[in-house]
């Protein structure tokens, strides 16, 4: 591990909106902000949006900024990457931004039943093998988890640069009746005036200088999944 690394993992434990709870943490007691995180950590009663594999968080923090009256929730599990957004958000005294190092798949331990307004998945990795299918972020699977913390009329957004990963989504959305919203297989080209299309992370602004084009998808979970 680089002296860099340890630098940050070491600073990841100052920062007063970064947590880091273990599964067996997780298992041994409950999250002390599950149902909590608007009246015990933000202090107010504003929607709550996830960014999911949020890596070094541009986007919990872009939109942070763009939207004070919502609170924004970086998760990610590697402490390297959440630290960028953890330090940005910290300098910058964004009140309306926390981190989660953690994984994904314990989403239902760290929030309570309709306690989410949205999720934002940005630039997951495909995970293109099938022995991984129930890993990608998209998956029935996945969605299912969200639907424990996601209110009925919350929204997800995936942001990506993978034709796969949009196509697989688009057939998990048609197979399980899921309500698509909003559908765009070159985001920068065709609405560049949305706001998706005003913020970029480091590794999108790489993919766009080499003429990848962007996907942007928007849909809703279905009805069936709140019961």
């Amino acid at each position: 591990m680089t002296k860099n690394k340890l630098q940050r993992f070491e600073e990841n434990l100052s920062f007063p909106n970064l947590f880091q709870p273990s599964y067996d943490d997780l298992l041994e007691k409950p999250f002390s902000l599950k149902g909590k995180w608007r009246t015990d950590f933000f202090k107010n009663n504003h929607p709550i949006v996830l960014e999911l594999a949020c890596g070094k968080g541009e986007y919990t923090v872009g939109l942070a900024k763009r939207h004070p009256n919502v609170n924004f929730i970086g998760i990610d599990r590697q402490g390297a990457r959440v630290w960028r957004g953890c330090k940005t958000s910290n300098d910058e005294n964004l009140v309306n931004v926390a981190f989660l190092r953690t994984q994904i798949q314990y989403i239902d331990l760290l929030f309570a039943k309709d306690e989410v307004d949205e999720i934002w998945i940005t630039f997951p990795d495909p995970q293109p093998k099938k022995s991984k299918l129930k890993r990608r972020l998209t998956s029935q699977n996945m969605l299912e988890r969200y639907a424990k913390v996601l209110k009925p009329d919350g929204i997800v957004h995936l942001k990506t640069d993978s034709v796969f990963f949009t196509d697989f989504t688009l057939e998990v959305i048609e197979e399980n009746k899921h309500l698509l919203q909003f559908c765009t297989h070159d985001l920068y080209h065709e609405y560049p005036d949305m706001e998706v299309a005003s913020i970029q992370t480091f590794y999108e602004q790489i993919w766009l200088n080499q003429g990848l084009k962007i996907h942007y998808l928007k849909f809703q979970l279905h009805p069936s999944m709140f019961k």
